[in-house]
């Protein structure tokens, strides 16, 4: 079978394991198509998986950040994908990738039913001690420069050779040499707008303003920061009145519209810091910020800011 699913949080390490399968399978030099979700439908790479070349019987399909689309969204595509699965092209290699694969997802079980899955892991502390292991450097400072890799192995190969380089006379790698080389890796900012609720929340001002400063490192508009803090604020009101009705995840999933109840399960994180008067009146206030915004000549951050000082 030449269908194959690779799952790993680093492109590089993605990369790497595509090459290999290529080889192992006597593909290499075959005419390659790669189709990120991102970017293409997947109707396009299974147009690819339906046509003979024009000049090779053979082709390596790549099908990059499936986990970025929805078989809701497409189901007609996914159906016609799992069609090609069960009876694939002896002459083609189907390669699926993938940077996060939610477990708990039917289409996720088939995927892995239907082509050998593969998941390239790896401790990323170890990755930093293997590449740094002729350089003098303690164990707290490779946790250090971990976090600020946020453990994306790609990144953190990257930032080793600059920090071998800048060291190489001294062989020592300290905390300071990071701070000064290293530029941090920025996080999701969803899951930086969940972190801003937080600490909002628990009327942490220092961590507020943190959280919203990163945010702002992502050329995030005022107006769009507004947006999402709200649709933070929404959600939370909505789930704590549906608590009251003592639900399960999954249905208050279902009743809000949610595709996934893991989202309903992180703000229930939440609930509990908020009264339901003070949700709506931070959203009212948040709505007069909006209007400010839009109406007169002031400047968004600047509002924000006061906004979080004066929770």
């Amino acid at each position: 079978m030449n269908n194959y699913l690779i799952e790993s949080i680093d492109s590089l390490s993605l990369q790497k394991e595509r090459e290999a399968l290529i080889q192992k399978n006597s593909f290499t030099g075959v005419p390659m198509s790669i189709y990120d979700m991102e970017e293409v439908p997947l109707s396009s790479a299974l147009e690819d998986l339906d046509t003979y070349g024009l000049f090779s019987d053979q082709k390596v399909i790549i099908i990059h950040n499936i986990e970025s689309i929805k078989q809701e969204d497409f189901p007609d595509d996914f159906h016609h994908l799992f069609e090609y699965l069960k009876n694939p092209n002896p002459n083609y290699l189907l390669i699926i990738e993938s940077h996060k694969l939610n477990n708990t997802l039917k289409v996720v079980k088939d995927l892995k039913k239907n082509c050998e899955y593969i998941e390239v892991s790896f401790d990323p502390i170890q990755v930093i001690q293997k590449i740094l292991k002729d350089y003098k450097i303690d164990s707290n400072t490779v946790r250090y420069l971990n976090e600020i890799c946020l453990g994306d192995i790609t990144k953190i190969q990257n930032e080793c050779q600059k920090l071998m380089n800048y060291k190489v006379n001294e062989k020592v790698i300290t905390k300071e040499d990071i701070d000064e080389l290293v530029i941090p890796k920025l996080g999701d900012p969803k899951d930086l707008t969940f972190a801003f609720s937080r600490a909002l929340a628990e009327r942490d001002r220092k961590e507020a303003l943190l959280k919203y400063r990163e945010l702002i490192e992502y050329q995030i508009e005022p107006l769009s920061i507004i947006g999402l803090l709200a649709s933070q604020l929404r959600i939370i009101y909505q789930v704590k009145l549906l608590e009251n009705r003592h639900l399960k995840d999954k249905e208050i999933a279902d009743i809000l519209g949610e595709k996934s109840d893991y989202r309903i399960k992180k703000t229930r994180e939440l609930t509990r810091l908020y009264g339901e008067e003070e949700i709506l009146l931070l959203m009212q206030k948040l709505a007069d910020i909006d209007y400010s915004i839009k109406t007169n000549d002031v400047d968004g951050n600047s509002l924000i800011e006061m906004f979080i000082l004066n929770i």
